[in-house]
């Protein structure tokens, strides 16, 4: 496939093949929220086993259960929970202009993040976002409430944006509103993820996602006249996508977007 018919689409494909195809150094920005690893040692979890004093927190919890267990058997049919093979980092380094690049994580990830981006002598920042209303543990750890952001870049890189954009941290409510609409997990806040585009990119600058999911960045590149690049695996994730960014969400409401023509793209 020619390089100028990848732009502007959101692919159906494997990543870690499709990215094969995109020729060295023609990406401004990569933001990617891969598949998290997790620490499956147990002791933690979002909920506990000690009984609750409050029949209010009792409900909460059971509710928060159920919509935890659905979310847990998409995330098995989708691989969301399996972690990435960080062999993909060498590949999202060769495409790049110059390293300049945000990858959402999980703390079991950072390390292993950060130690690839310091060999590479890149300037790293941790951004994070923090839930103000999930659901207290009750075993032996800290509440799931905090998401991470490695941001890297490669000295010459500029970071744009202003004081309102450039904030290390964001403290929001989970998402629910969109989670519902687009189907999606670990859908992350369309607002967030404009201000990294606008921090690290100019207009008609090329912004890849290769694991798009409902399509956010998408959604963001389009608003703030980017062109981009967007790789999805799963099928339902990637119909979910293209008509978001068709207009159409996926429980069929209408929205804004509606100009660009030819957004999806099958590739196997």
């Amino acid at each position: 496939m020619k390089f100028e018919d990848m732009i502007n689409k959101i692919h159906l494909a494997d990543c870690y093949e499709f990215i094969k195809q995109i020729p060295d150094k023609s990406i401004d920005l990569i933001l990617i929220d891969p598949p998290y690893e997790f620490d499956t040692s147990g002791g933690g979890g979002v909920f506990g086993t000690k009984k609750r004093k409050h029949e209010e927190i009792k409900v909460a919890e059971k509710k928060y259960r159920q919509n935890d267990d659905k979310i847990k058997n998409r995330m098995e049919i989708s691989h969301l929970g399996t972690g990435i093979d960080y062999e993909i980092l060498n590949e999202l380094d060769r495409v790049m202009k110059k390293i300049n690049i945000y990858i959402w994580c999980s703390k079991k990830q950072l390390r292993k993040l950060l130690q690839h981006y310091e060999e590479k002598e890149c300037n790293i920042d941790i951004l994070t976002w923090h839930k103000d209303n999930v659901l207290p543990t009750a075993n032996n750890s800290y509440m799931n409430d905090t998401e991470y952001c490695v941001f890297a870049r490669e000295t010459g890189v500029k970071v744009y944006g202003s004081i309102s954009t450039k904030s290390k941290y964001y403290v929001t409510h989970t998402n629910v509103k969109d989670k519902k609409i687009y189907k999606h997990p670990t859908i992350k806040p369309l607002n967030i993820i404009e201000n990294l585009i606008i921090n690290s990119s100019n207009e008609n600058d090329i912004v890849l996602d290769c694991f798009c999911g409902s399509g956010t960045t998408g959604v963001a590149c389009k608003e703030l006249n980017r062109k981009f690049i967007g790789i999805e695996i799963d099928r339902e994730y990637h119909k979910i996508a293209v008509d978001r960014l068709n207009g159409i969400t996926a429980n069929g409401q209408t929205t804004i977007f509606t100009d660009f023509e030819n957004i999806g793209e099958n590739d196997e």
